[in-house]
């Protein structure tokens, strides 16, 4: 085999190799699934379920506001301190945008989320990178920013949100 020829098997099978394995329609369902239970485990006061969202790791990220926290049990804390009880974690609401595969195994999620019925209240957007582990798909990294919902929008959220 000659050196090109060499070079091609390699590039041939690099890419076959990629080719493996692929994001599917199943993978952005699995990512819905973990975030609406987030939502679920936030709607009735569980931070810690909450939490099972992301990836259990000191190299799990969290950014919002000026502040960028690394690890799972930094995140944890910090929501903890902030939502100590369950009035205060009110209501969660999440859209999402898109969810956009960047590998077989990781994709970047873009949503809007709407907290309601706190003094917390507020909405915003976020991106997560999300991976496959081998307990399923995990946060990895999560960029939220958000506002407080003005007094007049804040009552029009409740009153749909009940309806």
């Amino acid at each position: 085999m000659t050196i090109r020829g060499a070079f091609v098997a390699a590039g041939l099978a690099l890419v076959l190799g990629c080719g493996a394995g692929h994001f599917s329609t199943a993978d952005a369902e699995a990512i819905e699934a973990l975030l609406h239970r987030q939502q679920q485990a936030w709607n009735r006061g569980d931070v810690e379920a909450f939490m099972d969202g992301y990836w259990r790791s000191a190299q799990m990220t969290f950014s919002s506001g000026a502040v960028i926290e690394r690890g799972w049990d930094a995140t944890l804390e910090r929501y903890q301190t902030r939502y100590p009880d369950a009035a205060t974690m009110g209501q969660l609401a999440f859209d999402i945008e898109e969810i956009r595969p960047l590998s077989a195994d990781a994709a970047v999620v873009l949503g809007r989320f709407t907290l309601t019925e706190t003094s917390e209240a507020g909405t915003g957007v976020f991106t997560l990178v999300v991976r496959r582990r081998a307990e399923g798909w995990r946060i990895v990294h999560d960029h939220t920013s958000g506002g407080s919902i003005p007094s007049a929008e804040l009552r029009k959220t409740r009153s749909t949100s009940r309806s």
